[in-house]
């Protein structure tokens, strides 16, 4: 079962968070700052939602949608981030049932234009499994900033 997920479900997606950082790119997130951050895209959809998949009332799997205007579509692009299937729950199709969900939802509503992600280049599972969903590799490079803090 997908659903929207609430504020009691902040532990098992930051736990999920810390496990994808640490398995995906080899870091180690700070918890007291990964929890506040779960709390507060919990707290304020504006920021984005999280859906989770739940099986025998557990949550197994996780993905996060932000939303990126679009002037050039005149339409929102819904960003899938947070992407974690629990290792047990894996091949199950948990991460193609989040990912149809969030195509549907995005298919129906007129104000969004598309669907991007982000993937590490080494990463080339992921990226097998987003091109068998019918995704396609962007033409663009992504390139970032990231103020320092005292707390990193």
């Amino acid at each position: 079962m997908i659903r929207t997920a609430t504020i009691k479900d902040a532990e098992i997606i930051a736990k999920f968070n810390y496990l994808m950082a640490l398995e995906t790119e080899n870091i180690l997130l700070n918890k007291e700052i990964l929890n506040q951050g779960v709390r507060e895209i919990l707290s304020d959809s504006e920021k984005g939602i999280y859906f989770v998949y739940e099986k025998e009332n557990q949550v197994v799997g996780q993905l996060m949608i932000t939303r990126e205007w679009s002037d050039w579509r005149n339409g929102y692009f819904a960003w899938i981030q947070s992407v974690y299937v629990d290792q047990d729950y894996r091949n199950q199709n948990v991460f193609r049932s989040l990912f149809m969900h969030v195509k549907e939802m995005v298919d129906e509503n007129p104000e969004y234009c598309g669907l991007r992600l982000y993937v590490e280049k080494s990463n080339q599972r992921a990226q097998d499994v987003y091109i068998k969903l019918g995704m396609v590799e962007s033409d663009y490079l992504m390139y970032e900033y990231e103020k320092s803090t005292s707390d990193n």
